[in-house]
């Protein structure tokens, strides 16, 4: 076989049926790559294997001192603020966090030496023989649909966990001795273009659109990550997408196993009945869209595509009784952290929080939710897509837009004459004081910034939380 990322055929570690790489002790050492969450997790589940680890990150040393001393006392040999390259291209494997890019210096060295490149999820699989798991992926809407999904498989009495892209690396849960009978698994394409072994119980793909095109060369590109969740398909596979969205379909139809689709269009395995406004599953009614209190037509199709995984999960998952638990479980589901979420005011407007929102096909998503006039809060570090593809909604929706950060002038560019665009700096408690002058109230201001964080932030999560904190110190 080829090793994941290109190189030479493994040969010095083992190989599994799906063709994956094992780690042996005997072959040598590991380099683990970027200590984030992921990194520094599956860092420990070598160590615990008996593995003779480097591992290294590029970024701020003092930042990671705390995660360097960690590893170091379990005998991890460790370098934050560079890699070295020759150690690196000397190693036996190497297990790589999503967020290095494939270009990054240490995948090239890996590479351009045969090493085998795999992902913490890739290990981690390897250590979890026997686990059930639904693997989630696509371009939104997966975390919420992961959540969902652990959330309906506790409602219906199964130990259940979200791990993998949703915050928890699944190497974390492998170093668990308390296993959990089901996992709800997110995979990114980042990970998915490094995880070969990857064979789900049930899979589900949400949707497709552009996205992280300053890291992929074109769509084709991002989309053939996309499509590694099917990578070991077989007639007993079986998966679960969105019949409403045509480039999911044309991925998933090919694919070998059993199909099921979600709508929220028209008739489907799950789907939304207008009529009657209620959510059916499997020609079950299982409740009152009013009663699910998550805003937008894409969290109905979320909650459809977990609902429909738990219950073909076990035959046992579609009696009345659990279907009843089913239902139960998704009227107490409220709006995860920077997903759509509202922010409690009493100014007479409605703040949102959709910080998660990197991406112009999310932004859109948000907006087509939205059914009053509304103060868009869009910038940060442009990723490649045009944001003309707003237009649309926001003539429909918007009452101006708020540009700001790296990709001010772009928004500008493309929405001008649109809506009123009122471009500005890096200043976040400027960009909250021009939405507050410009919203009136009733209205909605909403950050759904269709960027990513970086030219002002840590992260989402930390854009997100100054976005909340503003507002409510206003």
């Amino acid at each position: 076989m080829t090793a994941p990322g290109g190189g030479r055929p493994i040969g010095s570690v083992a190989e599994t049926k799906a063709g994956t790489a094992v780690f042996d002790p005997a072959a040598g050492e590991v380099s683990v790559i970027g200590l984030a969450r992921s990194g520094r997790a599956v860092a420990k589940l070598l160590a615990k294997r008996g593995a003779r680890i480097y591992a290294s990150d590029a970024g701020d040393a003092g930042g990671l001192a705390p995660v360097a001393s960690e590893l170091r006392s379990l005998g991890i040999a460790v370098d934050v603020g560079r890699h070295d390259l020759q150690r690196i291209a000397a190693s036996s494997l190497v297990v790589v966090s999503p967020g290095v890019p494939p270009d990054a210096p240490p995948l090239v060295a890996a590479r351009t030496s045969g090493v085998p490149i795999v992902s913490e999820v890739e290990f981690a699989l390897g250590c979890l023989p026997d686990q059930r798991y639904v693997a989630i992926t696509g371009t939104n809407g997966k975390t919420t649909t992961t959540s969902l999904t652990a959330r309906l498989f506790e409602a219906v009495g199964r130990t259940s966990i979200a791990a993998g892209n949703i915050g928890t690396p699944l190497a974390e849960v492998a170093l668990s001795d308390d296993r959990p009978q089901w996992i709800a698994l997110e995979v990114s394409s980042f990970q998915l273009h490094d995880t070969p072994s990857i064979d789900p119980a049930i899979g589900i793909l949400t949707n497709l659109a552009a996205n992280h095109l300053d890291r992929y060369s074109s769509i084709g590109a991002y989309y053939l990550d996309k499509a590694q969740l099917f990578r070991n398909s077989t007639t007993r596979s079986r998966w679960i997408s969105n019949s409403d969205d045509p480039d999911a379909r044309t991925m998933v139809e090919p694919t070998p196993g059993d199909h099921f689709w979600f709508s929220v269009r028209g008739n489907a395995d799950a789907w939304f009945d207008r009529s009657s406004n209620t959510l059916m599953v499997l020609g079950k009614p299982l409740l009152n869209r009013d009663e699910l209190a998550l805003i937008g037509d894409h969290n109905v199709a979320n909650a459809l595509a977990a609902s429909l995984a738990v219950m073909l999960a076990d035959p046992a998952h579609q009696t009345p009784g659990a279907v009843v638990r089913i239902a139960e479980a998704l009227r107490r589901f409220t709006a995860l952290e920077h997903r759509i979420e509202p922010v409690p005011t009493a100014d007479g407007i409605t703040w949102i929080n959709d910080s998660k929102s990197t991406n112009v096909a999310s932004t859109l998503v948000a907006l087509r939710g939205m059914r009053r006039p509304t103060v868009l809060l869009l910038g940060g570090r442009h990723k490649g897509e045009p944001y003309t593809e707003l237009a649309d909604e926001l003539r429909r929706t918007g009452r101006a837009v708020i540009a700001y950060g790296e990709a001010a002038l772009l928004v500008e560019r493309d929405l001008k004459g649109v809506v009123p665009v009122r471009r500005l700096g890096s200043s976040f408690d400027e960009v909250i004081a021009a939405a507050r002058d410009v919203a009136k109230s009733g209205d909605v201001v909403l950050l759904s910034p269709a960027c990513s964080s970086y030219d002002m932030f840590d992260d989402y999560e930390q854009r997100g939380r100054t976005f909340k904190n503003t507002v409510a110190q206003a």
